[in-house]
C-alpha cells in the first residue's frame, strides 16, 4: 500500500501549474466542488511563524492527548511517510484510507493545474471531516494568508510563533512583509495568541489585527514563561540550556510545570505558547496534572533530537553521539548555537545539507564558536538541494570552511576518521539544515 501511496503523489506533483503562484483561487474551487469540507471541521486552531509551528502544535496535542481529548492534527513537511503529517483523532492516517482520499482529490480536479500543497491539504479536510474528533491543530504550509489552510472560514482560534526572514521568494525580502503574509491568517472576533516576537514584527501583528478586528494575547504583555532554575527577570535572557523546568504565568493559568520533553531551552518558548493557547480554548480544560504529563511525553521527531539506536549509531565509535535537526534559517542556526553553547567541551561537529532556496552561511555563522568540523552533502532524493560542493561554498564564513562530501555516510565516517588521527575525545554530531535531510537519516537509520 505504501508504494501505491507514493504512485498517487507522484501523479499530483504533476499537476502543479507552471508558474508558482500563491493564491487561493485554485483550493478553493477544488474545495467547493468536493462539497467545502473546510466548513465541516471540528474547533480548529490555526497555527502560523517561521520557527516553532510544529514544536506549539506538538505542545498543543500532548496537553489535550493528556486530558483525554481525540485531537485531528495537520502538519508539513513528513520526514519519512507522507502519513505523517495527517493524524486522525490523535492516529497517523492509514495508507489504504489516504489513497482513497487522494484519489478522491485527483478525479474531482480533473486534471485541472494545482500545488501539491493544495491537493493534499484538500485531502486532510476530506480526512478531518469525515471522522470525528474533538479538535483540529493546522499549520499553515507557506506564509498564512494565501496558504492553503487559510481555507477555513473562522477557527476557534489563532496563534503566531516567531517570525524570521524566510521564503523569501514568495513572502518577501523584509521582515514586515513576512509578516503581513503570516498574520493573514488572523479573523474577525477570534483571539490570536502570539508568541515573542521581534518588534518589527509585533507592530505588523498588531496593525493587521487591528484591521480585522482580532483581539491579541501577546507574550510579555498578557503572557510570560521563565526558566525555574535562574533567578533572571528575562525568560528571553539566557536560552542556553538543553532543558529546564518553567513557570507560565497567564491571564487565566499560573503553573510551575517539568522540564519540556523536547530539546532546546526554545522549547519552553513553544510550551508556553501552547499554553497561552489553552487558556483560550473554553471548551477544553486540561489540569496541571494533564499539562505536567504532556509536558514530559510530548514528542516531535527531527527537532534537536539525539538518536541513539540503529546502524548509524552502531557505526559510531563509543562516546559518541548523533543528533538530528530540521532547523534551516538563520533563526534556527542561533537556536542550534544556544543548545550547543550548554552542551559544554566536547567536540561539536556538523553535518548540513540545505535546499537550494536557503542561506547556508547565515544558517552556520552563529554555529561557528561551537562547530570544529563541518561537512557538506546533498539531501538524498531531493532536486532542489543544493548539490554537496555548492553548500560548502555557500556554507563558508568566516572561522568555518565546510568541505564537501559524496554522502552522509562518507560524512560521518569522515569525521571519526579525522577525529582518530588527530586523538580527540568523542563528540557529538549534529546532521541540521533541512527538515528533509532529518528525514533521510531516519530513512537511513530504519
Amino acid at each position: 500500500m505504501l508504494e501505491k501511496t507514493e504512485t498517487v503523489l507522484q501523479r499530483l506533483v504533476g499537476l502543479h501549474p507552471k508558474k508558482i503562484d500563491l493564491s487561493l483561487e485554485r483550493v478553493g474551487e477544488l474545495l467547493a466542488k468536493l462539497g467545502r469540507p473546510q466548513e465541516k471541521l471540528p474547533p480548529v486552531v490555526h497555527v502560523a511563524g517561521t520557527n516553532g509551528k510544529g514544536s506549539t502544535i506538538a505542545f498543543l496535542h500532548a496537553f489535550l492527548e493528556a486530558a483525554g481529548y481525540r485531537a485531528h492534527v495537520y502538519t508539513s513537511p513528513h520526514l519519512v511517510r507522507f502519513s505523517e503529517r495527517i493524524r486522525l483523532a490523535g492516529r497517523f492516517i492509514d495508507d489504504g484510507k489516504l489513497v482513497e482520499l487522494l484519489e478522491e482529490c485527483e478525479a474531482v480536479n480533473d486534471g485541472q493545474p494545482i500545488t501539491f500543497f493544495e491537493i493534499t491539504t484538500a485531502a486532510a479536510f476530506l480526512a478531518f471531516s469525515r471522522t470525528p474528533a474533538d479538535i483540529l491543530l493546522l499549520e499553515t504550509g507557506l506564509g498564512g494568508r494565501l496558504d492553503a489552510t487559510n481555507m477555513v472560514p473562522k477557527p476557534a482560534l489563532t496563534a503566531i510563533t516567531p517570525i524570521s526572514i524566510d521564503h523569501m521568494q514568495f513572502l518577501g525580502s523584509t521582515l514586515a512583509s513576512i509578516a503581513g503574509e503570516k498574520s493573514g491568517i488572523l479573523k474577525p472576533g477570534v483571539t490570536g495568541v502570539i508568541a515573542p516576537q521581534e518588534p518589527e514584527v509585533q507592530a505588523v501583528i498588531g496593525a493587521q489585527a487591528e484591521k480585522v478586528g482580532a483581539p491579541l494575547y501577546n507574550f510579555d504583555d498578557d503572557w510570560n514563561v521563565q526558566p525555574l532554575d535562574t533567578q533572571s527577570p528575562d525568560a528571553s535572557a539566557d536560552v542556553s540550556a538543553v532543558t529546564v523546568a518553567m513557570h507560565f504565568e497567564g491571564s487565566r493559568l499560573s503553573a510551575n510545570l517539568p522540564a519540556p520533553g523536547l530539546a532546546g531551552r526554545h522549547q519552553m518558548f513553544n510550551a508556553a505558547t501552547a499554553l497561552g493557547c489553552l487558556e483560550h480554548l473554553d471548551e477544553f480544560p486540561v489540569d496541571e496534572a494533564a499539562l505536567a504529563r504532556g509536558m514530559e511525553n510530548v514528542e516531535w521527531p527531527g527537532r534537536l533530537q539525539r538518536i541513539t539506536r540503529g546502524p548509524l549509531v552502531d557505526g559510531l565509535d563509543e562516546g559518541w553521539e548523533l543528533w538530528i535537526d530540521g532547523g534551516h534559517n538563520p533563526a534556527a542556526g542561533k537556536i542550534l548555537a544556544a543548545t550547543a553553547k550548554s552542551w559544554g567541551p566536547a567536540p561539536l561537529h556538523v553535518i548540513y545539507g540545505m535546499l537550494n532556496s536557503k542561506d547556508p552561511g547565515g544558517f552556520l555563522a552563529p554555529l561557528v564558536p561551537h562547530v570544529r568540523r563541518a561537512r557538506a552533502v546533498a539531501i538524498p532524493g531531493e532536486g532542489a538541494s543544493f548539490t554537496a560542493g555548492e553548500a560548502a561554498a555557500a556554507g563558508y564564513v568566516d572561522g568555518l570552511e565546510p568541505l564537501a562530501e559524496e554522502s552522509l555516510e562518507t560524512a560521518l565516517h569522515g569525521l571519526l576518521a579525522e577525529a582518530r588521527k588527530a586523538g580527540e575525545e568523542p563528540g557529538r554530531i549534529l546532521v541540521c539544515g533541512s527538515l528533509y535531510l532529518a528525514g533521510a537519516v531516519l530513512r537511513e537509520n530504519g
